[in-house]
């Protein structure tokens, strides 16, 4: 079964709507530094809102327009490193907000960080080194010396659960700290189809051959800026014998014995994993 996708609340967009943003009543201000987002400190982290950032004590360097959520406009905010924070705020990992705002409003941080960090390391052409500038109705970045156009980058990876007998496959990577098993995954090579992807994933790391690929859903996975595209798979052929470069351990696990530390919810891992128990508990 795949990852059940509702109706998201935001509506994405490039250019922001025709009004002065003062004259709005209110705004969602993602303001990111690398890998993190600045919330209201206390019990419970809240984005900065308002009709104007300067007023919140946010001093800005860009902004982007993202598009609304809930009919609210929502701009991502490149902010001065030097400048103080405003009073009451500070920066939460992106990660540690998981939870305890809306899904929908978390997915918008993680669009908002991979924007600014985009829109930041862009602002030069890579092929001449001219000033880019905005391309009118597109997230895209335009080189007037050259023409070459830029646009937000998304490295695709692929992550699959292969079952074998009522087992998962499960591996312990070798730069996990916390003992935590989850499925296997790595990034999509040039010239390569997802399918091709998986197969080549799973023969590197743990030496097994695998069939019946499917796909499983998918997840935007702001760290920095990756994709990740999940897949079932079936058994079939070879004998487990981890990449000790990559992998610390692996085993089939049935779905009554997983190990103690699997991924968070967070993850289209922990999906694949929670499918795998469901469909053979059930």
């Amino acid at each position: 079964m795949n990852p059940t996708h509702a109706a998201t609340r935001f509506r994405p967009a490039v250019d922001p709507p025709d009004f002065d943003l003062e004259d709005a009543s209110s705004a969602y201000w993602f303001v990111c530094r690398p890998g993190e987002i600045l919330v209201s400190s206390g019990d419970l982290p809240a984005l900065p809102a308002g009709s104007d950032p300067q007023a919140l004590g946010v001093s800005t360097l860009r902004r982007q327009y993202l598009g609304t959520y809930d009919g609210t406009p929502c701009w991502s905010i490149d902010p001065d490193p030097d400048a103080p924070l405003p009073n009451a705020y500070s920066y939460l990992a992106l990660r540690a907000l998981y939870g305890q705002i809306p899904d929908d409003l978390f997915a918008v941080a993680g669009r908002a960080l991979q924007i600014v960090e985009w829109d930041a390391t862009h602002r030069f052409c890579g092929r001449c080194g001219a000033a880019t500038a905005p391309v009118p109705g597109e997230r895209a970045r335009r080189c007037p010396n050259c023409g070459l156009i830029s646009y937000p980058r998304l490295s695709p990876a692929v992550i699959v659960l292969v079952e074998h007998d009522g087992h998962a496959l499960l591996a312990q990577g070798a730069n996990f700290t916390n003992g935590m098993f989850s499925t296997l995954a790595g990034f999509v090579e040039p010239g390569e189809t997802l399918e091709e992807a998986v197969a080549r994933e799973i023969h590197e790391e743990v030496g097994i051959h695998v069939q019946d690929i499917a796909y499983f859903g998918s997840q935007p996975w702001p760290f920095p800026h990756s994709l990740m595209i999940g897949f079932t798979a079936r058994y079939a052929a070879g004998e487990i014998t981890p990449d000790p470069k990559e992998i610390a351990a692996a085993g089939w696990f049935p779905p009554t014995a997983l190990p103690p530390v699997t991924p968070s919810k967070l993850s289209i891992a922990r999906q694949l994993i929670d499918d795998f128990v469901r469909r053979h508990t059930d």
